[in-house]
C-alpha cells in the first residue's frame, strides 16, 4: 500500500508514454476481445464492460467481453498470455491475477511481469467485510471473538488468490483467530453463501455487495482500506480495530508480451480516453471505485511492488494452493 500511494502521484497521461507513433494505422481492423478471468456479474466483469463500451467508441471496433473463470483468475489470464501479441486479446487484470497468484500458486502457468504487457491502471477500491443481516455478529469485535471460540468462523471468497481470500488470511493472522477459508468459483456464489448462512463472512467489492446491504439482507462490519469507502461512509475501517490493516483491490488492463509499439499506443490511448468519459466516471463514483492514478510508465514498478506486498501477506498466512 505504501508503494501504491507513492505511485498515485504519477499522472495518468498517455501523451508521454515514449512509444513509437508510426505504422499500423489500420489497427484495429476487427473486434477486440477482453477476457474477464471471473464470472459474469462480478465486479471485475462490470468494470470491464464499462471500460469496453467506451473503448469501442474510441477505437471504432467492438470490444467483446469474454468470461473465463477458474483457478483464481489464472485460467482466463493464461488465455491472454498464450494469445497472439497483436492487440486483439486483452485481460481485465486484477490484484489477484497480477500480484497475489504469483505468491500462492507454486505452479502458476504464467509470470505476470514477464508474460504480460501492462497497458492501463483502471482503478481501485477497498473491500467490505459483510455478514448476513441475521448474523449474531453485530460488530467486528464480535466476529473476532467468535473466531477465537471452539468452532472458529468461516469466510468465503471469489476464489483462491483473490483479494478477498488474502484479506481474510491477513485478518486471521492479525487477530490470532481461527478463520477457515472456503473458495467459490465466483464472487456471486460467495455472496450467496453469506446470505444463506453457509459461511460467516466475506470480503467483497462495494459494487457487488452494496445492493444486498441496501436491501437489508447484509451488513458491513468493516472496510479493508484505512481511508474507508466513499459509498459506505458509515462503515468503519478495519484498521480502527486491527492495527496496520490497509488493503485495496484494483484493476489493470494488460495484453500479451511483445505487443507492437504502435498497437500498444493505440490501446493505451483508448483506455485513457475511456477513463475520462462521463459514463465511466459516473459508474465508478456510484460503485466506490477510484479512477486511475498511475501512468503507463509507472505500471511495471507498481505491479512489482504489489507482488512484494501481497507476497508478504501470503507468506505470513502460509497461504498456498497446490
Amino acid at each position: 500500500m505504501r508503494h501504491f500511494i507513492k505511485l498515485l502521484a504519477v499522472s495518468l497521461t498517455v501523451c508521454s508514454t515514449g512509444l513509437a507513433t508510426s505504422a499500423l494505422a489500420e489497427f484495429p481492423e476487427r473486434a477486440i476481445k477482453m477476457v474477464v478471468p471471473f464470472g459474469a456479474g462480478t465486479s471485475t466483469d462490470l468494470v470491464a464492460r464499462a471500460i469496453g463500451d467506451e473503448m469501442s467508441k474510441s477505437l471504432g471496433q467492438p470490444v467483446v467481453i469474454e468470461n473465463r473463470a477458474g483457478a483464481g483468475g489464472s485460467i482466463g489470464t493464461q488465455e491472454v498470455v498464450a494469445a497472439d501479441p497483436d492487440g486483439y486479446t486483452l485481460s481485465m487484470g486484477t490484484v489477484g491475477t497480477l500480484a497475489i497468484n504469483k505468491a500462492i500458486y507454486p505452479n502458476l502457468p504464467y509470470d505476470p511481469q514477464a508474460d504480460l504487457t501492462p497497458l492501463a491502471f483502471i482503478g481501485y477500491t477497498p473491500t467490505l467485510l459483510v455478514v448476513n443481516a441475521d448474523s449474531p455478529y453485530q460488530t467486528l469485535d464480535d466476529l473476532i471473538a467468535a473466531s477465537k471460540g471452539p468452532d472458529g468462523v468461516v469466510f468465503a471468497s471469489a476464489g483462491n488468490g483473490t483479494s478477498g481470500h488474502l484479506a481474510g488470511e491477513k485478518l486471521k493472522v492479525a487477530t490470532g483467530g481461527d478463520m477457515i477459508h472456503v473458495p467459490f468459483s465466483s464472487g456471486a456464489e460467495g455472496l450467496t453463501a453469506v446470505l444463506s448462512g453457509e459461511v460467516d463472512f466475506m470480503f467483497y467489492h462495494p459494487v457487488a455487495a452494496l445492493p444486498n446491504i441496501e436491501a437489508g439482507t447484509m451488513r458491513a462490519l468493516g472496510v479493508s482500506g484505512k481511508a474507508g469507502s466513499s459509498v459506505a461512509p458509515d462503515v468503519k475501517p478495519i484498521n480502527d480495530t486491527v492495527e496496520d490493516f490497509d488493503l485495496i483491490a484494483w484493476w489493470l488492463v494488460a495484453g500479451p508480451v511483445n505487443l507492437p509499439d504502435d498497437v500498444t499506443q493505440k490501446l493505451v490511448s483508448a483506455l485513457g480516453d475511456s477513463l475520462e468519459t462521463d459514463s465511466v466516471k459516473a459508474h465508478f463514483k456510484t460503485n466506490g471505485i477510484q479512477l486511475g492514478g498511475i501512468g503507463y510508465d509507472g505500471l511495471p514498478e507498481f505491479v512489482a511492488s504489489e507482488i512484494e506486498e501481497w507476497g508478504a501477506i501470503a507468506e505470513a498466512a502460509k497461504a498456498r494452493v497446490e
